[in-house]
């Protein structure tokens, strides 16, 4: 469990202000927080947990946390750390996906502990001129600062008056739920403190804002669906404790900090033998791996995995428990992992195949027009299938 010197520290990359952060804490008073999110997607990876930790972590400490729907910005779509405009949900659209988001949610939060709310409740109500006196705070020279307005300019792609509107919107949600304090990605940071100018000028409040770091993909990029490189919340076992084994060495504290309750000082002693290589990568990135599929599913299924993945790679075994799948007469190849769900598409399979990443009894499958014929299938570093 996070302490509660920590609350500023852990997983943070910036608190602004910090001397204001510093006094309420140091108050003693219960503060009111709120991470706003707006389900886009129906999918959370380890990057999303950075953030609700950090909100379980208040919640825990005794904080009244706010977990704030954007049912009306998730309309209109935040442009932040974007290329082109986003496409715009219905609200329908977004309540199924915080349907699904509200349920992955819970493996990290206590949602008896948290008061859920939604941004139309005033957004909507809103009038044209009440807009107009949001607005006058903001300069169009602070909005075209932002990078990614910048790159767009650049590139001569389209930006929406719309666009500009979000961190009014964003921050007014502030003013309405009257907190203390706004938790959310360090992409986030220019809506976060729109929030905090609405907050001095219409509640003559101080309000201040928490960051938390954004970690990197399993392949040391951006982690993201398009590069196929998330770690989900909702994958299997022995799938999430794989690909936490696959990522580079150089990221093990940092997901040791933002992505489990393992102590910080053995998080610093990890970070400190890796640099002077006093211990092998490998069993700093076990207990890791073990950390993180027992947040998620259990230790004994940690245990499950860690064994299932000491066979395949250590003693180059071949799982027990491996999937079967009965091809049909004249079946693709590719048409077999895709229906078998080994892999999430056709084009995914013939990017294996191209890679050598297919192997039948451990021989390279190169034919992307391969037959499913009989035998033991390696696909990837860490998925096998037997067709019959």
């Amino acid at each position: 469990m996070e302490l509660p010197k920590e609350l500023l520290t852990r997983g943070v990359q910036d608190v602004v202000p910090r001397d204001v952060a510093e006094e309420k804490l140091k108050s003693g008073k219960k503060l009111r927080l709120y991470l706003g999110i707006d389900p886009t997607g129906n999918k959370l990876h380890l990057g999303h947990s950075v953030p609700l930790r950090k909100l379980k972590a208040f919640a825990d400490a005794g904080h009244h946390v706010i977990f704030l729907i954007g049912s009306f910005t998730g309309m209109i779509g935040d442009p932040s750390g974007r290329d082109e405009m986003r496409k715009p949900l219905t609200r329908e659209e977004i309540e199924e996906n915080f349907r699904t988001y509200k349920k992955q949610a819970e493996k990290i939060l206590d949602f008896s502990k948290i008061e859920i709310r939604y941004n139309h409740e005033w957004l909507s109500k809103l009038s044209f001129e009440e807009i107009l006196s949001l607005a006058k705070y903001f300069t169009l020279q602070q909005m075209m600062k932002r990078e990614m307005f910048v790159r767009r300019m650049k590139d001569e792609m389209p930006i929406s008056f719309v666009e500009f509107f979000y961190p009014l919107m964003q921050g007014y949600d502030s003013v309405a739920l009257d907190v203390d304090l706004e938790v959310g990605g360090n992409d986030q940071l220019f809506n976060m403190l729109a929030g905090r100018t609405l907050m001095q000028v219409m509640k003559k409040k101080e309000k201040f804002v928490i960051t938390t770091k954004l970690i990197e993909g399993t392949d040391g990029q951006k982690m993201s669906k398009t590069y196929n490189n998330c770690v989900y919340l909702t994958d299997p076992p022995d799938e999430m404790y794989g690909r936490i084994m696959s990522m580079p060495d150089n990221l093990i504290p940092v997901y040791m900090e933002c992505c489990t309750d393992i102590p910080i000082a053995e998080v610093k002693a990890a970070e400190e033998a890796l640099k002077i290589g006093k211990e092998n990568p490998k069993y700093l990135k076990m207990r890791l791996a073990r950390e993180i599929v027992t947040i998620y599913h259990s230790k004994t299924e940690a245990e499950k995995a860690e064994s299932g993945f000491e066979n395949v790679f250590k003693n180059k075994g071949i799982p027990d428990d491996i999937p079967e799948y009965e091809a049909k007469k004249g079946e693709s190849l590719i048409d077999a992992l895709v229906t078998s769900n080994t892999v999430s598409s056709k084009s995914e399979a013939r990017r294996l195949i191209g890679q050598g990443g297919v192997k039948l009894d451990d021989k390279t499958v190169f034919a992307t027009d391969t037959k499913a014929g009989k035998g033991i299938y390696k696909v990837g570093k860490r998925k096998f299938l037997r067709i019959s």
